[in-house]
């Protein structure tokens, strides 16, 4: 009787000793599991009507194949990859909206024959899924996505329109102190893509950049027949201060040309000759027409919140609901 007393004892311990670590540790994995696995299939999907699901049909590039996601958990991968996921919450909301409003514009032009309706680049929008998200952030993971889902979850079916339009949304890093009206740089005047002040970028790492090339370099890049110097004339610039054409070498060329050709960040450069080298200092890094990121970060660290920045930014607008503007719109 006193061996068996002793042996229930004993297992009376053992149990109320492991009791607690079998109940903790699966459900601890499981959270785990369940917070990396399914996190993005977490937030409900976007409904068109009668219960639809909006699904995006990614063309992954480097493997050449499509992947299928819904809209929302599209919309936070976007935003994972395209921004800082340390910026300001209220920045990171203005770049799910952005996010989001792009990709319904294009929904609603998509042709019916097309397979995809969005590449993974820029593009369209750099897109990374759960599992490449996980690689780069590693034990950053969770802190990150968790602030990424939020800023989407908290702006869910939030789009950007314009005339009860979705907007043809651009955005970019940094700007000079001014974003660049549209038709300064591609060709068309869209009334909401204006040039405004973003004086905040100046604290961005990525405002001021120089780039040395060799004189022949420069010819080879640019096509201008090989000279013993490089001759720059005739400087034009944008509102913004941006370069908007000059003369190489007696050669017109648009400060976009001269930026995309050389693979400068900015098209706001001045040119120093240095011997046979060339110096470009660029301000800025992007395109320059939209929403500026690190603006957006330097007025969400003073106070503003999405819809002041998007508003500032794309002038003009409203910031309406998916749903709302569905209701009187065929499906996408």
């Amino acid at each position: 009787m006193k061996k068996q007393s002793i042996l229930f004892i004993s297992i009376l311990l053992v149990t109320i000793t492991l009791l607690p670590a079998l109940i903790v540790m699966p459900f601890e994995e499981n959270a785990e599991d369940l917070a990396m696995d399914g996190r993005i299939a977490q937030g409900a999907p976007s409904e068109i009507s009668e219960g639809e699901e909006t699904v995006i049909t990614v063309y992954r590039d480097q493997l050449g194949t499509t992947e299928e996601v819904p809209l929302e958990d599209y919309v936070v991968s976007v935003v994972a990859a395209e921004i800082p996921a340390d910026f300001e919450m209220e920045a990171l909301k203005a770049q799910a909206l952005a996010a989001r409003t792009y990709i319904v514009q294009k929904l609603q032009k998509k042709q019916g024959d097309q397979e995809y309706d969005v590449t993974d680049t820029v593009e369209h929008q750099v897109y990374k899924n759960f599992d490449e998200l996980r690689d780069i952030w590693g034990v950053e993971f969770t802190r990150k996505f968790d602030r990424i889902q939020q800023a989407v979850k908290e702006t869910e079916g939030e789009i950007i329109t314009y005339e009860d339009q979705p907007i043809q949304v651009a955005f970019f890093s940094t700007s000079n102190g001014f974003t660049e009206n549209a038709e300064d740089y591609w060709t068309n005047e869209i009334p909401y893509l204006k040039s405004v002040a973003s004086p905040w970028d100046e604290q961005s790492p990525k405002f001021k950049e120089q780039q040395v090339f060799s004189n022949q370099e420069v010819f080879n890049r640019l096509g201008i027949e090989t000279s013993l110097e490089l001759r720059v004339e005739n400087v034009v610039r944008t509102k913004s201060e941006r370069i908007d054409k000059l003369q190489l070498n007696g050669v017109e060329f648009s400060g976009r040309e001269i930026r995309e050709k050389l693979g400068l960040r900015s098209n706001d450069f001045e040119i120093e000759r240095k011997g046979d080298h060339v110096i470009f200092t660029t301000r800025g890094y992007g395109h320059g027409v939209g929403m500026s990121q690190y603006g957006a970060n330097g007025m969400a660290s003073e106070g503003k919140n999405y819809e002041y920045i998007l508003k500032h930014y794309y002038q003009g607008v409203e910031i309406n609901s998916l749903e709302e503007f569905l209701t009187n719109k065929d499906k996408i």
